[in-house]
């Protein structure tokens, strides 16, 4: 049995939200809703399926009341069909940070070696250093090749034998994928023993062809994890699942807290699979925005932007003006909230910033709020 986290480690990997210091954590000024900005976190900018907010809206009342299936069944069912895999490779959970926690908990233990990506997702350092306490390793991406994971690099990493690999495909807080084909070629070379976990919670907005689920299913050491959260617009609602071997799936069921998708998540969930032609057409949308967005970062001077894929993107401030920091904290005031992507990774310095993407108007506000924060930076310069 793993150790208890000890009182002086931070309980919780920061994941940003600071806009609720300005809605209110009690909820008690949402109508300032309209006029906060929360790019520090990756919500979809667009709402769900009409069909979903339809379905919703009909049972609301009920579904606020009533005990939803215990394991989530329909909803696996429906992950399965959509997804081409067996049903007892699915397991539906509370959002992907649930499962998170719920399986690397069971797999590993603190004699455990672990690689990860650096830069990548806080969520998974986290657990593995605070909460498991195994030993970890960082496969570095360098700043020269655009943090991009180059698979012979990882290949040659593999070599060492770990217990878990983590890959978060999309990367975050990047944007740089991994073409499938060519991260099914470094798993099959691989040590069976090795478990890869791969996180596809951007995955579609590449494209659905692009998922790993069905070779995670047909595999032995292979585990998906999605979110229903930024590609489905469900964040509230908190929906996930993994996709993997039945021999590894199963037993956490028996871990899992029944009841842990809420009915309306649920119900939610469901109403979204039927709608692909909606968030197909959102996808697509996205690209569009995200490219304007950077272009717009660069008619602020700002030149080092990571080429992404997904709704966010990484960019890296000037040497001769403020830091990440000092710029965030320049836009709060203007009611746009960023990420100090710095924060999150050994190999990124203090001057980089992650925004996520978001409506032609959102995005148009958000350039005018950073050329106003950066300008105020070169004024102080001049004097």
């Amino acid at each position: 049995m793993n150790e208890p986290v000890s009182s002086d480690v931070r309980v919780t990997s920061y994941h940003g939200g600071a806009f609720f210091d300005a809605i209110g954590r009690e909820f008690d000024s949402l109508e300032r809703v309209a006029d906060i900005i929360s790019a520090d976190v990756l919500d979809a900018w667009f709402p769900p399926s009409p069909a979903v907010i339809d379905v919703l809206k009909e049972h609301l009342p009920w579904a606020i009341r009533t005990s939803p299936p215990t394991e989530s069944e329909g909803l696996v069912s429906r992950i399965a069909d959509t997804r081409g895999v067996a049903r007892d490779s699915v397991i539906a959970g509370a959002g992907s940070s649930s499962l998170i926690f719920l399986a690397l908990r069971h797999w590993l233990t603190r004699e455990s070696r672990a690689l990860v990506l650096d830069p990548s997702y806080g969520e998974y350092t986290h657990v593995l250093e605070n909460v498991v306490r195994c030993s970890i390793d960082r496969l570095v991406l360098n700043r020269e090749e655009g943090y991009r994971v180059d698979p012979e690099q990882l290949e040659r990493h593999l070599r060492g034998g770990y217990d878990l690999v983590v890959i978060v495909n999309p990367n975050n807080p990047t944007g740089r994928h991994v073409p499938r084909q060519d991260l099914e070629r470094v798993i099959r070379g691989a040590p069976r023993e090795t478990l890869f976990w791969v996180d596809e919670t951007y995955v579609d907005y590449v494209h659905r062809d692009e998922s790993l689920e069905r070779f995670a299913g047909q595999s032995e050491n292979v585990v998906v994890c999605k979110s229903m959260s930024k590609m489905y617009a469900l964040s509230g609602l908190r929906v996930g699942y993994l996709c993997g071997p039945p021999r590894m799936i199963q037993p956490l069921r028996l871990l899992n807290a029944p009841w842990a998708v809420s009915l309306p998540g649920q119900m939610a969930a469901v109403t979204a699979f039927e709608d692909d032609e909606y968030y197909s057409r959102r996808y697509q949308e996205t690209h569009t925005l995200r490219n304007r967005l950077t272009s717009g970062l660069q008619s602020l001077g700002i030149s080092e932007i990571t080429p992404g894929t997904a709704n966010y993107i990484l960019f890296r401030l000037p040497d001769e003006g403020p830091t990440a920091q000092e710029l965030i904290e320049r836009c709060r005031k203007g009611n746009l909230f960023l990420r100090n992507a710095s924060a999150t990774s050994t190999v990124l310095d203090g001057r980089y910033v992650r925004i996520a993407v978001k409506d032609a108007h959102t995005n148009w506000r958000m350039a005018e709020i950073l050329g106003r924060a950066l300008e105020q930076g070169r004024d102080t310069l001049r004097r």
